[in-house]
């Protein structure tokens, strides 16, 4: 590709612009004029490097649930970058479902969480899932909070169960072998753990403990 920013592509002119200034808002919009997100989806696997993180970074800002399966898959990429920009930009996909609401539910969930309270989290997710079992992440903050909690076995089901609507989704992986270690069962935990690094081959803890594990395992 050339290096004269003319002679390129819209979406790495806008690519580089956002990487001078950081302006996402107008990275956004700039992109958002001239892109769909079934083009974008497309630009995701282009054979240029640059383009695949220009179209992953406008996806993570820009695209609705149906871009899961592609982000998940740039996951897996040979650019360590575009790996890197996939993960950020997929956790923000899995809170865009639902409606309105439900999406504003699952927010108070996520902050419950994140300032230790684990009781009311449980409260609230348990009730979006009642009119919303599909909410892959509304049962990954649940697990969260119920492995917080040390309630091992219903973190367990919470991961599988997100695991089951979003295959995509390694931090239930992850979840889900933390819960079976801590639940006594290392074998469990191992394979979930392996599946998770498959998922998402950048998260050197759950790396290590693959290793660890592993080691553990064959010396028994």
């Amino acid at each position: 590709m050339s290096d004269d920013p003319s002679t390129r592509p819209f979406l790495s002119q806008a690519y580089d612009r956002y990487l001078e200034g950081q302006d996402a808002a107008a990275f956004i919009r700039e992109v958002s004029r001239v892109y769909t997100q079934g083009t974008l989806q497309r630009l995701a696997e282009h054979d240029s490097a640059r383009i695949r993180r220009a179209a992953v970074l406008a996806l993570g800002f820009l695209g609705d649930y149906e871009v899961n399966a592609t982000l998940g898959k740039a996951l897996q990429d040979e650019d360590r970058l575009v790996r890197t920009i996939a993960e950020h930009g997929i956790r923000k996909v899995w809170t865009r479902v639902g409606d309105a609401r439900q999406r504003r539910t699952l927010g108070v969930i996520i902050r419950l969480n994140a300032s230790q309270r684990f009781h009311a989290a449980i409260r609230r997710a348990s009730q979006l899932l009642r009119e919303a079992a599909w909410m892959a992440e509304a049962w990954n903050q649940r697990a969260i909070a119920h492995f917080s909690l040390k309630h091992y076995d219903e973190a367990i089901h919470d991961c599988q169960q997100a695991l089951e609507i979003n295959p995509y989704h390694f931090a239930a992986a992850a979840g889900l072998g933390q819960a079976y270690l801590e639940g006594g069962n290392p074998i469990a935990a191992l394979e979930s753990f392996r599946r998770a690094l498959k998922l998402n081959p950048d998260l050197e803890a759950v790396r290590v403990q693959v290793a660890r594990l592993t080691r553990l395992i064959e010396e028994t």
